[in-house]
């Protein structure tokens, strides 16, 4: 049995625009995944990705301000500080104010939160690990190459005239 093909924007050609058919290639890869993965936190967790990336970024960083939580997620603070309240209110995290800054807020998890999180975590590898099951150990280390290839092209990118 063949696995139904993901549909691309202009189904794949575009004549010799290579550069424009790749970009479509990853946007449609990551927007089927993504779209995936914040289905399948709703259907099993009742929870979104950006919910789901707050506690991560809690669970790898331990604790840490609202200004860095923000920053970490390249979201706003208002962004940060509805999630965080909420996430509060269920007991996943908790808000203490800084030592050092009595303007900022620390958030770190809760042990119900690092279950929570540890929960979903491990769906999410899951997940993940499924999607990319047709790639082989070898291809996957080469396309996560290309890829930091890729992203430092995208850095080093000169604005042409």
């Amino acid at each position: 049995m063949t696995a139904a093909a993901i549909r691309e924007k202009h189904d794949g050609g575009l004549d010799d625009r290579d550069n424009v058919r790749l970009w479509l290639r990853l946007l449609s890869c990551t927007m089927v995944i993504e779209k995936r993965v914040r289905r399948r936190l709703d259907d099993r967790f009742a929870t979104t990705l950006p919910r789901f990336d707050v506690l991560a970024a809690l669970d790898r960083n331990g604790a840490m301000t609202m200004g860095a939580l923000s920053a970490a997620l390249l979201v706003s603070k208002g962004n940060v500080t509805a999630l965080v309240q909420t996430l509060k209110a269920e007991g996943l995290v908790v808000m203490t104010p800084s030592p050092t800054d009595k303007r900022a807020s620390i958030v770190r998890l809760t042990p119900k939160g690092l279950t929570h999180f540890a929960d979903m975590a491990e769906a999410h590898h899951r997940w993940i690990d499924a999607m990319l099951s047709g790639l082989t150990p070898e291809e996957r280390a080469q396309l996560f190459a290309l890829l930091g290839r890729l992203k430092t092209s995208i850095a080093a990118e000169e604005i042409p005239a």
